[in-house]
């Protein structure tokens, strides 16, 4: 790792998706309960039940579609589950796509899928360039992954964290003016006290602008834990920032030991992506809990599992959902 000071998101960058070192390019084992992490769809069918139920009443609107992208598609139980759902013919007539950058992802997926039917890409303008820029497009547990600034309240402005590294490996933080000081909606809550930590995605407005141009036409959903501002931070002094190595949830000082050999997430700041959304022209037709989307979908939980994805104290309400269209 880097000697030289940095700030947080540059190292969260390397720590997650450096081409030698990083948790997604070279680390990741599994995705599933025995994996190093779990999503909603190892956890259950359900959702990908749902998602499958939204994709055929999207097609019926859009009837000139025939391209499915899934971004990030982790072990790819997701788009198996969804093809599963959507029907003999209705699969059979789509052209289904997934843009992955982890090689061990990728192998995962390859494993799972019949690999003659799906399209592999690197980047989601690739993708949408092989369909001709009408797509249906959805991502789950996407967003958190994407490395963000690390912003402190100080008494009088905010300030940005830094990372030095010693050559034994031990990391100390320091804050520093913020160089352009990014947008960021909680940025213009004056109630934050003294020491408040927020997490600023600008990397995925940044993910967003290269790609929306060569969108033309269809619907994209959105599935990922996090909330609207200033809820977001409810009893959060330290932000939602934390890692996770063997399924176990690491915070504090511990996010800069096993570098590379764990992972890194925050929550979404969801009125921030609704906004930059907004700005770059896609019309949100639909904002709400993981639950109350899957009831939307009249799918019908059956199991212990499913039950938990829709559970007001858990997955049901901490994961939100974004549709929109273009």
């Amino acid at each position: 790792m880097a000697a030289d000071p940095e700030p947080f998101h540059r190292f969260m960058q390397r720590a997650l998706f450096d081409p030698q070192s990083g948790y997604y390019s070279r680390n990741i084992q599994t995705v599933g309960r025995q994996g190093d992490f779990s999503t909603s769809a190892t956890l259950s069918p359900l959702l990908g039940q749902g998602i499958a139920h939204w994709l055929k009443s999207a097609l019926t609107t859009h009837p000139n579609i025939r391209s499915i992208i899934e971004v990030g598609a982790g072990s790819g139980q997701l788009m198996r589950q969804i093809r599963q759902n959507v029907g003999w013919w209705t699969r059979r007539r789509l052209h289904w796509h997934i843009v992955e950058t982890s090689p061990s992802l990728k192998a995962q997926q390859q494993n799972l899928l019949p690999a003659s039917s799906i399209h592999w890409h690197s980047h989601l303008e690739s993708a949408l360039q092989a369909s001709d820029g009408h797509a249906l497009i959805y991502h789950n547990e996407l967003l958190d992954a994407f490395p963000c600034r690390l912003l402190q309240k100080t008494p009088n402005t905010w300030q940005e964290l830094w990372l030095h590294f010693s050559p034994t490996g031990h990391v100390t933080e320091e804050l520093r003016d913020c160089e352009p000081m990014p947008w960021a909606s909680a940025l213009s809550t004056d109630t934050f006290p003294t020491g408040q930590r927020i997490e600023v995605h600008a990397s995925i407005r940044d993910w967003l602008t290269t790609w929306t141009p060569h969108w033309k036409s269809g619907q994209m959903l959105t599935i990922d834990y996090g909330d609207t501002s200033p809820a977001l931070y409810h009893r959060r002094p330290h932000g939602t920032l934390r890692g996770y190595f063997m399924q176990h949830r690491i915070e504090g000082p511990a996010l800069y030991q096993n570098i590379g050999r764990q992972d890194l997430t925050a929550d979404i700041n969801f009125t921030d992506y609704r906004t930059w959304t907004r700005d770059l022209g896609l019309h949100e037709t639909f904002y709400d809990t993981q639950s109350t989307f899957l009831q939307s979908q009249n799918v019908t939980p059956k199991t212990p599992a499913d039950h938990h994805l829709l559970h007001p104290d858990g997955p049901g309400t901490a994961f939100k959902v974004v549709i929109h269209q273009r």
